[in-house]
């Protein structure tokens, strides 16, 4: 059967004639009223098209032979805190270049509202520098030989401009949730006194739990709500610049201990996530909330995806179904194509983390200069962000915006994933608004169109997507 005569088949004994078809999303209508629409937006990965919304489809009682793609909404999973990316002081350095009305306007598409906005609904931060920013800080910097057990010299001077963007982001979205993490604690507190590697000495595990907290409280000061915390980024991965070796056992000893306790003393409300690092290692954080003193004080488990499969999440949701998962970090780099990098990551970072149970799914930085800058020494030299900032009136969109607009601008926080099918090649995950809007984000791993039905209700509407593409549909 001939591409366009395709919809006369599933329209037969209808007056209807649909017109030559433009877009791999049909231009198929039947039927009246908008509660049977399909709404659409595509990103292709040869980039011909990008987050583009599409002439819409329509739910039919037509049969057709094409596979299916069902949506159960009686089948309900976890609630959604949201989508974004880690804004990093370099970020910030980077988006302070733009001049007033190209800053203002790219804050609004980013965390805005309106139809040329893709609502991002989570940040991650990180707890001093990491390294994304332009040099290596903490918030209690001193000279070599001392120590502040008192933390009489903590300050947060050093993200004044972050904690400036913070506020101006705060006005455009204030229900936009946060997560931080540090790279490292003053280097005072290390064994080895360095930025990069080294571990927490156990004399200081409780005067680290008061810096924790004097940053949440201090936060909440300038008006910032710091909903959640890891206790270390990549707590196996010594060799960043800064970064701290921190093996299971000690961040079990640490929270039981010390950061659980002082944060209840000080009625800090802020969740503490365990882990932050690979799925190759779930035994790290089943190893801490194995211990019942620390499982008390421990919302959940966070992971990113450099080694391992996404399933290790729901390896531990399996463990400890109480217990909350989120996906915190992956990098696009330079050396990435638009086309592999859109796929993979819808298909693991979104989808993947969605059908795994994470709550939210973040890609790495907001945005960096066309060299990859700024960063420490000895840091990421690759990270794409974003955003390209190239001078003071031009910025460029880059893969992640899209991946995770794809999601952010649809999926509100407070959806809740529901049930969907999916085949060898079709990725899916579905979700319901409050709005009670259905959300299905698909992603087509096949070099080729793929057909097939959105079946929900007993009802279908048939789609074509294209080889190596995203969409996002809502009805």
């Amino acid at each position: 059967m001939k591409f366009h005569n395709l919809y006369s088949f599933f329209f037969k004994g209808t007056s209807l004639l649909c017109g030559v078809v433009l877009f791999p999303l049909s231009c198929a209508s039947v039927g009246s009223g908008k509660e049977s629409e399909v709404q659409s937006w595509l990103t292709r990965g040869n980039e011909s098209i990008k987050l583009q919304q599409q002439t819409p489809v329509r739910f039919v009682k037509n049969a057709n032979n094409w596979q299916n793609i069902e949506i159960d909404d009686t089948q309900k999973f976890q609630y959604v805190d949201g989508f974004g990316y880690t804004l990093t002081g370099g970020s910030v350095e980077v988006i302070n270049r733009l001049s007033s009305s190209k800053r203002k306007a790219l804050l609004h598409e980013l965390f805005g509202n309106d139809k040329n906005s893709i609502s991002i609904s989570y940040l991650r931060l990180s707890i001093g520098a990491s390294d994304l920013d332009g040099r290596v800080f903490s918030y209690d910097d001193l000279p070599e030989g001392q120590t502040d057990p008192s933390l009489s010299k903590f300050s947060l001077a050093n993200d004044k401009d972050l904690i400036a963007m913070l506020k101006e982001i705060l006005a455009i979205n204030p229900k936009i949730k946060i997560i931080a993490a540090p790279w490292s604690p003053p280097v005072w507190m290390k064994d080895n006194g360095k930025s990069k590697g080294g571990s927490l000495k156990p004399d200081f595990y409780r005067v680290y739990a008061d810096y924790f907290a004097k940053y949440i409280l201090g936060m909440k000061k300038e008006g910032i709500t710091i909903d959640a915390v890891t206790p270390q980024n990549e707590p196996l991965h010594p060799g960043n610049n800064p970064s701290l070796f921190m093996p299971s056992d000690q961040q079990r000893d640490f929270i039981k201990g010390h950061l659980g306790p002082v944060f209840k003393s000080h009625n800090i409300k802020t969740k503490i996530v365990v882990y932050d690092h690979n799925c190759n290692k779930p035994e790290y954080a089943l190893d801490i909330l194995k211990d019942p003193e620390a499982y008390q004080y421990i919302d959940g488990s966070a992971f990113h995806l450099y080694e391992g499969d996404i399933s290790a999440l729901s390896t531990v949701h399996n463990a400890f179904p109480d217990k909350n998962l989120y996906f915190t970090e992956q990098w696009t780099g330079s050396k990435g194509t638009f086309n592999e990098d859109l796929n993979w990551h819808v298909k693991n970072v979104v989808i993947g983390s969605m059908r795994n149970w994470s709550r939210i799914a973040l890609e790495w930085n907001v945005a960096n200069d066309p060299q990859y800058q700024p960063h420490t020494d000895g840091g990421c030299t690759e990270c794409k962000g974003a955003i390209t900032v190239s001078d003071s009136e031009n910025f460029t969109r880059n893969v992640s915006y899209y991946i995770i607009a794809h999601a952010s601008k649809f999926v509100p926080a407070g959806s809740q994933r529901i049930a969907s099918t999916q085949t060898e090649t079709l990725s899916t995950a579905a979700f319901k608004t409050p709005a009670g809007k259905t959300v299905l984000i698909i992603q087509n791993g096949n070099s080729t169109d793929e057909s097939f039905n959105i079946k929900y209700n007993g009802k279908t509407a048939p789609v074509i997507l294209s080889g190596n593409s995203a969409a996002t549909y809502v009805f």
